[in-house]
């Protein structure tokens, strides 16, 4: 949702950034990296139960995969091995987030309410391999109500105010079960489409 509605606003705000960068030698694929090593610093502190310290870092894990893209532009080696790395390292980071949530929970919550933002992170793989599938067959799958930029900002959201992370990976679920049918309905929307403007073969 965010990434369709504001891309343009933000790219104008991180262009200029990325020059800068590409200028002083920093490449895309370091940063990419970098935001790996911070998901992976947050996820243990998250997991340690210090959530403030994990929102912080939650919030520069952010910065390296915003302004990658960027970086990469401005010095002109976008390409699809890029694009391959810093898709794969989204997946990497937000497998690390919801692992330290789980270690968290597990700790310090009874029962298996640890199971959640395992749930969270299943839905989260599953909206993001509907995009890839269907981008890989030629469709657009693209948007719903839960990407990952709102999965960020809301479990931003529940590390700075402890007391209603349960309940906002709850919402989170329910968000990102929608988006994922939502993306469901629109592929079979277009595969249907394509199928029925298929011509037919003749019949004697």
């Amino acid at each position: 949702m965010f990434d369709g509605n504001f891309r343009k606003g933000v790219d104008r705000v991180l262009d200029p950034v990325g020059v800068a960068l590409s200028r002083i030698g920093i490449s895309a694929n370091a940063l990419t990296g970098l935001g790996i090593i911070i998901a992976g610093i947050g996820s243990v502190l998250i997991g340690q139960g210090r959530l403030f310290l994990g929102f912080i870092f939650l919030i520069l894990t952010g910065l390296p995969d915003a302004l990658d893209g960027a970086v990469a532009k401005a010095s002109g080696t976008s390409s699809v091995r890029g694009a391959f790395l810093d898709s794969v390292s989204d997946r990497i980071t937000d497998i690390l987030l919801f692992c330290g949530i789980a270690w968290y929970l597990a700790s310090n919550e009874p029962g298996r309410i640890m199971m959640l933002p395992v749930a969270v992170m299943g839905a989260a793989m599953l909206i993001s391999y509907q995009r890839a599938k269907a981008e890989s067959l030629g469709f657009d799958a693209k948007g719903g109500i839960m990407e990952r930029a709102e999965r960020f900002i809301v479990l931003a959201l529940g590390l700075l105010i402890n007391n209603i992370l349960i309940p906002v990976l709850w919402v989170m679920l329910i968000l990102t079960i929608i988006t994922a049918i939502q993306r469901f309905i629109k592929v079979w929307k277009q595969a249907t489409a394509q199928l029925n403007q298929s011509p037919k073969p003749n019949t004697p």
